[in-house]
């Protein structure tokens, strides 16, 4: 029989490899402060794309290629996803952002006019063209976190809200919390705000490049649309600040002015554990498994992180670019 594990921290990345070495028949006691997945945990607050081609504008390449896994693991275990694909527009005094943008991604295809209004009808008058990466999807983050939780505790993993340091096998996927081994590891803040609008109707998510405020939307369902993008490097997990809130706003209202009139539903921040490099690593310090870094891709990258540990776990196969103790980044 396989000796238990003890996986510590069960946000994205804890239960992503908790699913995966449940599937494979591995005890595990998973361990975190809170009982259930909620605001306490940065995951809470993504926006749930799992988009690799966009990302890799400004992401590096382990990131496009490890990322397209996600979509086909996220249905495997019964989340719905949305296959929309993902929409970039610029305004029209910053068209040239958009032919940068295509040329260092891959994945799209240019639409404008009657192609453009096919797609999102109400972004057809206020933007003559854009870029589609018809592969991408997104799924609602916080209604796959208590899936796969709820999915876990119905299979008998067996979960217990502590935090204390665990004797033999620990993978340890806390994030943040995890400074105190992974002396590298920042903070990246980011803050989203959660509004509901009548009058605009969108389908998939939506990036406007701002060369001062970024904007990512994505829908929600039932009128409801999260922003985001800000990224600050703080470690701060304090509320949002009043500045970032202004711009991303800001942005939204510039994208279209029917989010001016927006109901404010919701206004959230957290602090993203990245590496200087913001690649992930799986890092082994003696019989600890470190999952971690995954900045502002943990349900993009948490998918194939997990398999990357059960292989290791049970395989002994090493991921690529790992170092005993020193931890390369994952993937490279």
């Amino acid at each position: 029989m396989t000796a238990p594990v003890t996986i510590r921290g069960a946000g994205v990345v804890g239960l992503c490899v908790a699913t995966e070495l449940l599937a494979r028949g591995v005890p595990m006691i998973l361990r975190d402060p809170a009982p259930a997945p909620g605001p306490q945990a940065c995951s809470w607050w993504a926006g749930g794309m799992l988009a690799p081609f966009c990302e890799g504008f400004s992401a590096e390449e382990p990131v496009i290629r490890l990322g397209q896994q996600a979509a086909a693991w996220w249905a495997a275990q019964g989340v719905p996803i949305l296959r929309r694909g993902s929409l970039v527009v610029t305004l029209d005094r910053d068209r040239r952002e958009l032919d940068v943008f295509a040329r260092r991604t891959q994945g799209h295809r240019l639409v404008a006019g009657k192609d453009l209004a096919a797609i999102e009808p109400h972004l057809a008058d206020r933007h003559d063209r854009a870029l589609h990466f018809e592969t991408e999807a997104h799924i609602d983050p916080r209604a796959a976190l208590v899936h796969l939780h709820r999915r876990l505790v119905e299979a008998g993993a067996v979960f217990e809200q502590d935090d204390r340091v665990p004797e033999g096998r620990v993978i340890d996927c806390r994030g943040l919390a995890a400074q105190d081994s992974l002396p590298d590891l920042r903070g990246v803040r980011g803050e989203m705000v959660m509004l509901r609008s009548n009058d605009l109707v969108l389908t998939r998510p939506v990036r406007l490049l701002h060369p001062r405020f970024p904007l990512y939307i994505v829908p929600r369902g039932a009128g409801v649309f999260m922003l985001g993008a800000t990224q600050i490097e703080s470690a701060g997990r304090g509320g949002a600040t009043a500045r970032s809130v202004m711009e991303l706003l800001s942005a939204a209202y510039a994208l279209h002015p029917a989010l001016g009139e927006a109901e404010v539903l919701e206004i959230g921040a957290d602090a993203r554990p990245a590496f200087p490099d913001n690649l992930p690593r799986i890092r082994r310090q003696g019989e600890t498994i470190h999952v971690n870094g995954l900045f502002r891709h943990g349900f993009l990258l948490s998918p194939a992180m997990a398999r990357m540990v059960a292989g290791l776990i049970l395989n002994g196969e090493r991921p690529e670019g790992m170092d005993e103790d020193h931890g390369e980044r994952c993937g490279a």
